[in-house]
């Protein structure tokens, strides 16, 4: 189980989540305003959906007030007052997805390092809080990609990463991931930004869909379709997935321990499965008569498209700075997922719930 919030005991504070009408940010958002936090939204909806957000601006998330700015990260900085300021920051814009960064890779590197940028002068830039403070607490999500092949496993945050040729725009994500957490990490050190960097690793739940590459909600929806659940390569790739309803409330436990300030955290989890088991599990779960179907690689995405055998995430500084434990099993996200990709009315997806 978590370590109890500690910004559950402090008064309201002002926060923005950039990205908050995507799959994490929405739930983030319900959980700042469920805290009785007001929240400030930045989306410009490229990949994120308003729909996220419709608890929130109907007033059932929480106390909390929302307000919400249809833009990118820099546009929507720009047109603020130059004494807006937030108590804590919470950047998770970004280009997502790997068949997204494959089919723009341009827009993928600008949009993370460019808005990235943006984002930390802006916070950088603001004058003090009542309160004293200089700089709002922020922080910066990052991903596991950033390991890129990997010198060992599992990684550990201050491991080398090590990255493929530029020639492969495979790893051009990796990269600008990578450039953001400099980023980040040299405000700390040179403006003494309170930040903290979040390497996430392959989150799930309710609100996902397979549009960009996301591979569970994929095998959801062809398992209720009763398509073909399609496996790349030989299937025996491995990864870890945690429930967004445990990296959620993770996020801003993170950003109020002074002890993670300064730091890159690994959040997700560490129960490791592999693709194939993966596909079978929904299947089961699901009570669907779908099949598997193994794809390779080269008629997925590209010829010579590299993927890591193993992902799994060293999770001690996680859990030793807020005594992370996630909460929700992979058969229960399973089913609240598929709950959520089912059309309105529809029966109850699912044969069996593990507790």
């Amino acid at each position: 189980m978590h370590a109890p919030p500690a910004q559950a005991a402090d008064p309201r504070r002002r926060c923005l989540v950039t990205g908050g009408a995507g799959f994490i940010g929405s739930h983030l958002t319900d959980h700042l305003l469920a805290l009785g936090h007001d929240v400030t939204v930045i989306d410009d909806l490229s990949t994120g959906r308003r729909e996220n957000l419709a608890d929130a601006m109907a007033g059932r998330s929480g106390p909390g007030r929302l307000r919400f700015i249809e833009a990118t990260v820099s546009a929507a900085l720009a047109a603020l007052g130059p004494g807006e300021r937030f108590d804590m920051v919470f950047h998770l814009a970004a280009a997502v997805g790997v068949k997204r960064v494959l089919e723009r890779p341009i827009e993928s590197v600008e949009t993370n390092v460019h808005e990235t940028s943006a984002l930390l002068r802006f916070v950088a830039s603001r004058p003090p809080a009542s309160d004293g403070s200089r700089h709002a607490a922020t922080l910066v999500a990052s991903s596991s990609e950033v390991y890129g092949k990997g010198a060992r496993t599992p990684f550990a945050e201050d491991d080398d990463c090590v990255l493929g040729p530029t020639t492969a725009s495979r790893w051009s994500y990796a990269c600008s991931k990578a450039l953001d957490e400099y980023l980040a990490l040299a405000y700390h050190r040179q403006h003494g930004v309170p930040v903290v960097v979040a390497r996430l690793f392959n989150t799930v739940g309710p609100r996902q869909v397979g549009d960009y590459g996301m591979v569970l909600p994929a095998f959801v929806a062809a398992a209720l379709a009763g398509r073909p659940l399609r496996v790349y390569g030989d299937g025996r790739q491995s990864r870890c997935f945690c429930d967004v309803r445990d990296v959620a409330p993770a996020l801003p436990a993170l950003l109020v321990c002074p002890a993670a300030h300064g730091l890159v955290v690994n959040v997700g989890s560490d129960d490791e499965i592999t693709i194939e088991d993966l596909a079978l599990r929904v299947i089961g779960v699901l009570g669907s008569a779908s099949a598997v179907e193994r794809v390779p690689y080269a008629h997925a995405y590209a010829p010579g498209f590299e993927d890591l055998r193993r992902r799994v995430p060293d999770l001690s500084r996680l859990r030793r700075t807020i005594g992370f434990r996630p909460r929700h099993d992979l058969d229960r996200t399973i089913l609240d997922l598929a709950a959520s990709l089912a059309p309105p009315g529809a029966p109850a997806p699912g044969r069996r719930v593990t507790a």
